[in-house]
C-alpha cells in the first residue's frame, strides 16, 4: 500500500502554513507545502523544520495549468494519488488599492476560481478512496451571494448548476466589471466575494460528481470559512489568529473514515451553513 500524503496549496504563510503544521503534528503521512514562490515556500519548510516538523515540498503555481499538471504526475507517480487535498491558494486586493474594478476582478478570478478549477480538475481523479477535500472559501462569498440579484442568486444556489455554467456566470462578471456594469446587472461589488462564491459552488459541483461517478470511494470533499484572521491578506485588525483558521480546514481533512458527510457543505467553526 503506499505511503499517505497531504497537500497544501499556498503552504508559505498566513493559514496555509499553520494548516501544514497542523497536518505536520497529526497527519501519518507526508505532508507537502507548496508554493509559487520557490525560495518562499523553502523557507517556510526550512522553519517548520527547526519546530521539529517534516514537511517537504513542491513548487505550485495554480494559474499556471502545467505546473498543476506537474504536481499531479510527481503525486500519481511517487504516492499513487493524493489522501488529502486542501485548495488555500488565493489572493486578495488591499482596500487601499487604485487598480480599477474590472482588473482586480479579472486578476481576482483568474487565481481564486479559475486556479482552483484548475487544481481541482487535475488532481480530484487522483485523489484516493476515503480522500478529503477542503476548498478555503469565505464568509464573503455568503455575504456577497446576499448582495446579488435575486435571478443571480437562484442559479447560484441551484442543486444543478453545471460547472460550464458557474465558469459561463464567472466570466460574465469579469465582462460586466470591465463595462463598469456589474452592479446593474446584479451582482455584488466585490471580486473577493464573487471569487469565494465561485469557489463554493463549484464545491458543491465537484461533491455531486464525485457521489455520483465515486460513491463507492467515500470521499469527501467541502468549502470552508477559516474565519476573519489576522494574516498578510485579511490585515492586522482581524480578531483570530492564523492558527485559529487552520481549525475547521483540519477538522475537515480528518473527517473519519467511513464517515458520510459533511460533503458539499459550506462549513465554517466546524458547522455546516446554509447556503
Amino acid at each position: 500500500m503506499s505511503k499517505r500524503v497531504a497537500v497544501v496549496t499556498g503552504g508559505n504563510k498566513g493559514i496555509g502554513l499553520e494548516m501544514v503544521r497542523a497536518l505536520c503534528r497529526q497527519f501519518d503521512g507526508d505532508v507537502y507545502l507548496t508554493a509559487r514562490d520557490k525560495e518562499r515556500g523553502q523557507q517556510a519548510v526550512h522553519r517548520l523544520q527547526q519546530e521539529q516538523l517534516q514537511p517537504l515540498f513542491h513548487h505550485l503555481d495554480i494559474d499556471d495549468l502545467q505546473s498543476v499538471k506537474t504536481l499531479r504526475g510527481f503525486m500519481a507517480e511517487k504516492y499513487g494519488g493524493i489522501d488529502v487535498l486542501i485548495n488555500n491558494a488565493g489572493i486578495a486586493f488591499k482596500m487601499a488599492d487604485t487598480a480599477p474594478f474590472g482588473t482586480q476582478a479579472e486578476v481576482t478570478l483568474a487565481t481564486n476560481f479559475f486556479g482552483t478549477r484548475n487544481v481541482s480538475n487535475e488532481l480530484l481523479p487522483i485523489i484516493k478512496p476515503q480522500g478529503r477535500v477542503v476548498n478555503i472559501s469565505s464568509m464573503s462569498g455568503s455575504m456577497a451571494l446576499q448582495q446579488c440579484s435575486q435571478e443571480l442568486q437562484k442559479k447560484f444556489r441551484s442543486s444543478t448548476i453545471t460547472e460550464e455554467e458557474l465558469v459561463e456566470l464567472m466570466k460574465q462578471f469579469i465582462e460586466d466589471a470591465k463595462k463598469g456594469v456589474h452592479v446593474q446587472q446584479g451582482w455584488a461589488p466585490t471580486a473577493y466575494g464573487v471569487s469565494k462564491i465561485g469557489v463554493t459552488v463549484l464545491s458543491r459541483i465537484h461533491a455531486r460528481m464525485l457521489s455520483k461517478e465515486r460513491a463507492a470511494d467515500g470521499i469527501l470533499l467541502n468549502a470552508c470559512c477559516p474565519g476573519w484572521v489576522k494574516t498578510d491578506m485579511a490585515g492586522p485588525n482581524a480578531p483570530g489568529t492564523a492558527e485559529e483558521g487552520a481549525v475547521t480546514p483540519v477538522y475537515l481533512a480528518f473527517l473519519p473514515a467511513g464517515a458520510e458527510g459533511p460533503h458539499g457543505e459550506f462549513v465554517s467553526d466546524k458547522t455546516v451553513r446554509k447556503w
